[in-house]
C-alpha cells in the first residue's frame, strides 16, 4: 500500500472515516461503559462500524481505542488490559479495512501536566504501551487526536516515533472565541501547533472535533499560513452540537458536509473525514464530492 504521506505527496486527496463514539452509542453502548472493552465483548459491532466506513468509500479507518491509555482504562478496572484492548481494536479495524489504511486512535490521557497530575515520564509510558498494542494489531499509522495541550501532544508523538514503525499523525481541537480566533482549551492557536508538532516528529497534522466543516476551513487556512507543505487532515463534526429533549444532536446533513468539502480542499486539506455525529452516509457524500472535484 505504501504510506499515507507518500500518497499525499503524489497529489492524492484522501477520505477518512467518521464518528465512532456516537456510532457505538447507537449500537447500545451505555453511559458509563468502557468503549474499548467492546473490542473484546462486542467485536462484531466494532468490526461493523469500521466496515461500514470502508464500504462508504473511506481510504482509512480508525480504531476503537481513543481512550486506550492506562489512565483512562484504570477507571473501568481495565488498567492491566491496555495492550490487549488496543491490539484487539487494531485487529478489528485491520480485518475490516482490507487494502485500506488503519489509523490507531490515541486520545488525551485526561491528565494535566502543568497541574502536576502526572509526570512526563508517566505520560510517555502510558502512550508507549498503547501505541505498541495498536501496532501489534496492524495499525499503519498512529492517529494522536483531540489534543489541547502541546506538551501532551509532543510526548505522545515521541512515544509513537520511538516505539513503533508506524506513520505518526497528530491533530488538535480548537474552538472559536468570542473575538473570532481559534484556540484550544489550553489557549493554543492553530499556528502555534505547527512547528512544535512537526519538530516532535509528526508527519501529518490537522484538526478534529470541536467544529463543523465550515469552521475547519479557517483553521486549515491558518495552518497553511504557518506551513504550506505539511500534510493536513481534518475530522469535522456534523455541525455544532445542539442539545434538545435531553439529547445532543449534530445537525449537519451529509449533503451539507459534502457541499463544503471542496472549500476545505481549496484551503489546503489533504484528508477529509468526520468526527462527532458523522455517519457512513456523510463519508459517502464526501467521497462523491472529492471524486467530482477531481473530475472537474
Amino acid at each position: 500500500m505504501g504510506k499515507i504521506v507518500d500518497l499525499i505527496m503524489q497529489g492524492r486527496i484522501l477520505v477518512s472515516d467518521g464518528a465512532w463514539g456516537t456510532f457505538l452509542q447507537q449500537k447500545g453502548l451505555k453511559v458509563g461503559e468502557c468503549p474499548e472493552e467492546w473490542n473484546l465483548s462486542h467485536p462484531d459491532d466494532v468490526y461493523d462500524i469500521a466496515k461500514s466506513y470502508v464500504e462508504a468509500g473511506a481510504d482509512m479507518v480508525e480504531t476503537n481505542s481513543f481512550g486506550g491509555t492506562s489512565f483512562k482504562l484504570e477507571r473501568y478496572g481495565l488498567g492491566d488490559k491496555v495492550f490487549e484492548l488496543n491490539k484487539a481494536a487494531a485487529e478489528l479495524s485491520r480485518k475490516a479495512a482490507g487494502n485500506k489504511f488503519v489509523l490507531g486512535s490515541v486520545g488525551p490521557t485526561g491528565k494535566i501536566l502543568m497541574m502536576g497530575d502526572v509526570s512526563e515520564d508517566e505520560m510517555y509510558e502510558a502512550f508507549k504501551e498503547q501505541v505498541m498494542g495498536l501496532e501489534a494489531g496492524g495499525a499503519d499509522a498512529i492517529m494522536i487526536e483531540t489534543m489541547t495541550d502541546l506538551d501532551e501532544a509532543r510526548i505522545a508523538i515521541r512515544a509513537a516515533k520511538e516505539n513503533t514503525e508506524c506513520e505518526v499523525f497528530c491533530t488538535m481541537t480548537f474552538e472559536k472565541t468570542l473575538s473570532g480566533e481559534f484556540r484550544s482549551m489550553m489557549g493554543i492557536a492553530p499556528t502555534d501547533m505547527v512547528n512544535t508538532l512537526i519538530d516532535a516528529g509528526a508527519e501529518l497534522i490537522g484538526a478534529n472535533c470541536g467544529n463543523g466543516i465550515a469552521n475547519m476551513i479557517g483553521i486549515v487556512e491558518e495552518i497553511r499560513k504557518a506551513n504550506p507543505a505539511v500534510p493536513v487532515l481534518v475530522h469535522a463534526n456534523a455541525g455544532m452540537p445542539v442539545y434538545c429533549d435531553g439529547e445532543t444532536h449534530f445537525p449537519e446533513t451529509p449533503e451539507e458536509m459534502a457541499r463544503l468539502a471542496p472549500e476545505l480542499l481549496r484551503a489546503g486539506a489533504n484528508i477529509i473525514g468526520g468526527c462527532c455525529g458523522t455517519t457512513p452516509e456523510h463519508i459517502r457524500k464526501v467521497r462523491e464530492a472529492v471524486v467530482n472535484r477531481l473530475i472537474l
